[in-house]
C-alpha cells in the first residue's frame, strides 16, 4: 500500500508521468511495479499515453508531493535521472545513441531541475545535473530551456554558474542565435578568468568566441581571440588546440 501511494506521487510529480519501459530502472525497490500500474489503470487513477503512465490534471494536483524533497521514492527517482545524465557525451564514441533517451523525457527532466533548483538552489548535485541536461539537449534535441533566468541569477562566484552559462551558450548556437551566444560566452569567460585554479577552459571559450564573432562578421575581434587562445594552448601544451587556432588564423 505504501509503495502504491508513493508511486502515485511520483507519477503525479512528472508532467509526462513515467515511461512504462523504465519502471524497473526508476523503481528498483518496487519489484511488482507493472502490476501496481495495471491496477491504477483499472481504477482510472492513471492511464497509458504514448508509452507513459500518466494521470489527469486534477488527480495530479491532488497527489503531487507538496514538498518534493520529502518522499524517499521521488528522491530516489531524481538520483536515477541525475546518474543517467552524468555521462560525458562524445559524438565519436559508439555510446552516443544511449543518451538519446533525453528526446522523449526532456520535459520530465526539465521539470525536475526547475523544481529542485528552486527548493534546493545551493545543491552542487542539482546544478551539475543541469549542465549535463543541456549537453544532452545540444546533441539530441536543439531547444532552449526555462532555466536561463535561474542560471543567470546565481552568484557569480558559484562554481557551477560558469559551467551552466557555457552549456547554455551551446544551445543558443544550436538554434542559430549568435548574438545571445556571444553574450553568454563573454559572461562565462569573465567568470572563468576569475578562477585561477581552472584556466584551461578559457582557451576553448576564446575559440568559441572567435567562431561566433566571425559568423557575426566581426573578423578583427575573432582574430584577437584566436591569437589569445593560441597563446594559452601553447602554455598548456595543448597541441590539438594549437592546430585548431592556427586554422582559424590561417
Amino acid at each position: 500500500m505504501h509503495d502504491a501511494r508513493a508511486l502515485l506521487g511520483v507519477i503525479a510529480f512528472f508532467p509526462q508521468g513515467v515511461d512504462e519501459n523504465n519502471l524497473d530502472w526508476l523503481f528498483p525497490t518496487i519489484p511488482n511495479g507493472i502490476d501496481i500500474i495495471d491496477k491504477f489503470c483499472i481504477l482510472s487513477l492513471t492511464y497509458r499515453n504514448n508509452g507513459f503512465i500518466t494521470m489527469l490534471a486534477p488527480l495530479r494536483d491532488y497527489l503531487s508531493p507538496k514538498d518534493p524533497k520529502s518522499p524517499s521514492l521521488l528522491c530516489t527517482t531524481r538520483e536515477r535521472y541525475f546518474t543517467r545524465m552524468s555521462v560525458n557525451i562524445d559524438p565519436d564514441k559508439p555510446n552516443l545513441g544511449e543518451t538519446r533517451w533525453i528526446k522523449s523525457e526532456d520535459v520530465n527532466v526539465e521539470h525536475l531541475l526547475d523544481i529542485f533548483t528552486t527548493i534546493d538552489p545551493n545543491s552542487n548535485n542539482v546544478w551539475n545535473a543541469c549542465t549535463y541536461f543541456m549537453q544532452h539537449l545540444y546533441w539530441h534535441k536543439n531547444r532552449l530551456v526555462i532555466l536561463k533566468p535561474k542560471i543567470e541569477g546565481l552568484p557569480d562566484d558559484y562554481r557551477f554558474k560558469s559551467d551552466c552559462l557555457l552549456e547554455l551558450s551551446q544551445l543558443y548556437d544550436s538554434i542559430g542565435n549568435q548574438a545571445e551566444r556571444k553574450r553568454l560566452l563573454t559572461y562565462a569567460l569573465k567568470l572563468y578568468r576569475g578562477r585561477e585554479d581552472d584556466q584551461v577552459p578559457v582557451a576553448q571559450i576564446l575559440k568559441d568566441l572567435s567562431d561566433t564573432n566571425r559568423q557575426m562578421d566581426f573578423p578583427k575581434e575573432g582574430t584577437q581571440q584566436a591569437e589569445e587562445s593560441l597563446k594559452r594552448c601553447e602554455r598548456f601544451g595543448d597541441t590539438m588546440g594549437q592546430a585548431d587556432c592556427l586554422i582559424k588564423l590561417g
